[in-house]
């Protein structure tokens, strides 16, 4: 495996507007967690940040703002939205690209000239 390549899972809501993702560390957490909600969130969810995007999955990434929330879940709280989207989205495997840069800095061009 390429340096830093790792997989992902995004869980993936299509809203009236906007696409919203919730990342998800621990697949098996959330799937038991969809048929026992006693499951901590913190057990599997990766960030407790609502991202948007207007061009579906691949599409860039922003933080959601509470308007928006607001607008299409009737809330701003990110734990509510979360837990709709873990819902109702699909979760959606995607490899993440390897890192990019020097591999030691301290080994690079150290500026100025030679």
């Amino acid at each position: 495996m390429a340096r830093g390549e790792t997989t992902q899972t995004k869980v993936h809501y299509k809203g009236s507007d906007e696409d919203f993702i919730v990342f998800v560390d621990d697949v098996a957490d959330y799937k038991k967690w969809l048929s026992d909600p006693s499951v901590p969130l913190s057990h599997f969810v990766s960030t407790f940040t609502v991202f948007t995007t207007q061009r579906g999955v691949q599409g860039p990434l922003n933080a959601a703002p509470n308007s928006t929330l607001e607008n299409e879940f009737g809330t701003h709280v990110e734990d509510d939205c979360i837990k709709t989207i873990l819902q109702k989205g699909t979760a959606q495997e995607v490899e993440a690209p390897e890192r990019l840069g020097f591999r030691n800095e301290s080994q690079g061009a150290r500026g100025g000239h030679f």
